[in-house]
């Protein structure tokens, strides 16, 4: 079922063999999943994909779980890919797609995610799951843990929106709220992990998040009949999704599925919490910790990435670009999203739009060119934040 390989630290090089624990390597770097793509080649074929069911599993080759009784899913995977002409005219683009996320379970991209980790938590003895979470990501690990029969201990700030916090309650998470930001709740559950026996599936200190989220790149492809957009824009906090889609291109181009054109990648940001942006500016490989971070845009509230270094590489290679936009930008583009094209965006999905705008204003992306803009999440998500 899968050709998983071994895992390999991308800054020491250092690789692991697989079907053992890890967090991240002794080096601070977070882990990648390797798979043997040349063996995998003959068999999975992008014909090979006819008949299966329409999640993430359709890509079952280049996903780590090699036990299908392991697989924890709900459904997740293969959202609709929307033409958004209306707001493409507004904007003065041809061809502007919305990869809508909210279609998901627990309504966000971080099913993708969490559904890996966990289904791999599974398959490799792991009981007690935790993590820090500024929304999305806990209702996502609480309800696949649930769904698994795990323990899900989650610590999320204590100002999330009320939505994320009851979903996860729901799913029978043990929920603990946080004065402070995501860093803070991460800085607990790095101390608590070892004595409580929780495994820590934060943001890239696992190494299989990022394998759930790298099958938006997959799927892009295939929606498109395998040659991608010339832009794509992506709400960045810890930014796996974007670190994913950049290695799914890897992997296809190995596969022989598509040649070595990349889309160029935007990393967009809030300008309250635009750690990335600073350091591309700057031409910086590491972003340095942003200091008292604001926005309404939780899912963006992330003062340090682990994977900064992966994001930039990703945005330098591709000739890419990263834009901050206010609060306030993005929750015009929530109303003018939903007048033209009855999609409710969250605020992260949101702050694509206007990061958008100047991008075309400026002339960085002009009227012809395939654009795809993620919606992260649903925008009901985010009600009591957006009243």
């Amino acid at each position: 079922m899968s050709y998983l390989m071994q895992l390999v630290c991308p800054k020491c090089s250092t690789s692991y063999p697989a079907g053992r624990v890890y967090g991240l390597c002794p080096c601070g770097s977070p882990l990648l999943a390797t798979y043997d793509l040349k063996e995998a080649a003959p068999g999975f074929r992008p014909e090979s994909l006819a008949g299966r069911p329409e999640t993430m599993w359709r890509y079952r080759e280049v996903l780590p779980v090699r036990d299908p009784s392991n697989i924890i899913s709900l459904g997740e995977g293969f959202t609709p890919l929307v033409r958004a002409q209306r707001l493409g005219r507004h904007l003065g683009l041809d061809r502007l797609y919305i990869k809508e996320e909210a279609a998901n379970p627990t309504g966000s991209f971080k099913a993708r995610g969490l559904c890996a980790a966990v289904s791999m938590a599974r398959e490799l003895g792991i009981r007690k799951l935790a993590i820090p979470s500024a929304g999305n990501a806990a209702g996502a690990l609480a309800a696949y843990a649930a769904h698994a029969g795990l323990e899900s201990w989650i610590f999320m700030p204590e100002d999330t929106p009320r939505a994320n916090i009851r979903e996860a309650e729901v799913f029978g998470a043990h929920v603990t709220l946080v004065p402070g930001l995501i860093t803070d709740c991460g800085r607990i559950v790095a101390e608590r992990k070892d004595a409580e026996g929780w495994f820590d599936v934060s943001t890239l200190k696992e190494p299989y998040r990022i394998e759930g989220k790298k099958t938006m790149g997959f799927e892009l492809a295939e929606q498109f009949a395998w040659e991608l957009p010339d832009v794509i824009l992506y709400p960045t906090g810890g930014g796996t999704g974007l670190i994913g889609m950049w290695k799914a291109f890897r992997e296809m181009e190995k596969l022989g599925w598509i040649g070595p054109a990349r889309p160029r990648m935007v990393s967009v940001q809030s300008a309250g919490c635009a750690p990335i942006v600073r350091a591309f500016e700057k031409g910086l490989r590491q972003a340095e910790p942003w200091q008292n971070a604001r926005t309404i845009a939780s899912g963006l509230r992330v003062p340090r990435a682990i994977g900064d270094f992966l994001m930039l590489e990703a945005i330098y290679e591709s000739r890419g670009t990263a834009v901050a936009v206010d609060d306030q930008e993005l929750i015009g583009a929530i109303r003018l999203c939903g007048n033209l094209e009855g999609i409710f965006l969250c605020p992260e999905g949101a702050a694509c739009l206007p990061a958008l705008r100047r991008l075309v204003e400026q002339g960085w992306i002009s009227a012809g060119e395939r654009v795809v803009m993620f919606n992260t999440a649903s925008g009901l998500k985010y009600l009591d934040v957006l009243q």
